[in-house]
């Protein structure tokens, strides 16, 4: 079986995507890191963390897949937003500037974990308070990292990005592919709903 290990619809979106029959599950982890660590170390933290919460309640056979993802300019690290003004705060420092968004994931399966954190850079072009505020009004982003989802409303503000799409939008799909089939000998299309594949 396969678990995704979280409560982002946005993820849950990318599974449905790919048309894998899974189950989404999630329980509260502590979301505290402590020790100083670079964005890269932290999001691998805590998706070990989110998978582990979960983990007591599969068998070895299972496939867990647990993630997080911050958005990162210079040292400052950016999680989701508590309030309005926490949003506009994080979305005018991206303003005409380049952030990093970095997304950890962890696989769990057969008594073994594998973690790797993926990172996309992301160029803003310059943005207007009012733009600012309406995006934040309308679509209220408190449940996403650094107050955007690029692939909603957000996406006028993107002028370039660098890397992979899908990883700012919390999921790096290619590296998690490629990790299943490298660490694990598998493929998420090994759990396909309708199996066409076939070994070649």
């Amino acid at each position: 079986m396969l678990i995704l290990a979280s409560q982002s619809p946005r993820r849950r979106e990318m599974f449905d995507r790919l048309g894998v029959s899974y189950l989404a599950e999630s329980a509260d982890t502590d979301e505290t890191v402590t020790e100083t660590v670079t964005p890269d170390e932290y999001v691998k933290i805590l998706a070990r963390r989110k998978g582990e919460a979960v983990l007591s309640l599969h068998s070895d056979d299972d496939y867990i897949v647990a993630a997080d993802t911050v958005v990162a300019m210079g040292n400052t690290v950016y999680g989701k937003p508590v309030d309005f003004d926490d949003a506009f705060s994080m979305l005018k420092s991206f303003s005409g500037h380049t952030h990093a968004v970095y997304t950890g994931f962890a696989i769990f399966h057969g008594g073994r974990c594998y973690t790797e954190a993926v990172a996309t850079e992301v160029v803003f072009r310059p943005l207007t308070d009012a733009e600012i505020r309406y995006y934040i009004e309308a679509e209220k982003p408190y449940d996403k990292a650094g107050a955007y989802g690029i692939q909603e409303m957000a996406g006028i503000f993107v002028r370039e990005i660098r890397g992979s799409f899908d990883n700012v939008v919390g999921l790096p799909l290619t590296a998690v592919e490629e990790a299943f089939q490298r660490e694990f000998g598998t493929s998420l299309f090994g759990f396909a709903k309708n199996k066409t594949v076939t070994e070649a």
